[in-house]
């Protein structure tokens, strides 16, 4: 389980680094969309994922223990009432909405980083 988490972690930081990089705009960048390649529209977002432990249990595009992040980004629009729902839900923790198995909740990760995630997963919808 730790060597799959860790090659996820490595294979999401090499695709967060590829292509060209425009200047981004408080921590927001944009790139092309390209066969094969995920639009990082929120790049703090991902970083901040990334060094949580929320892979443990969300993968971006399969279901793991938790649901994916793109079945999360399909279910929600991408409104302020939306956003604010989904990060109360990562800060207290949750159960019902994807089964039965609870989001444990995550008291010491603040709420502007909790929005940058929200805004990163609602930001994969197709």
């Amino acid at each position: 389980m730790k060597k799959l988490m860790i090659a996820f972690l490595i294979s999401g930081a090499l695709a967060a680094c590829g292509g060209e990089e425009k200047k981004p705009a408080e921590g927001k960048t944009e790139e092309k969309k390209e066969a094969g390649t995920v639009e990082v529209a929120n790049q703090k977002g991902l970083e901040l994922i990334g060094a949580s432990d929320c892979t443990t249990c969300h993968k971006i595009s399969e279901k793991n223990i938790g649901p994916a992040y793109t079945d999360v980004a399909a279910k929600y629009e991408n409104t302020d009432a939306n956003v604010a729902i989904l990060v109360e839900k990562v800060i207290k923790g949750g159960q019902g909405n994807w089964g039965t198995v609870p989001m444990t909740p995550h008291p010491a990760l603040s709420k502007e980083d909790a929005t940058e995630m929200v805004k990163y997963i609602l930001g994969l919808k197709k």
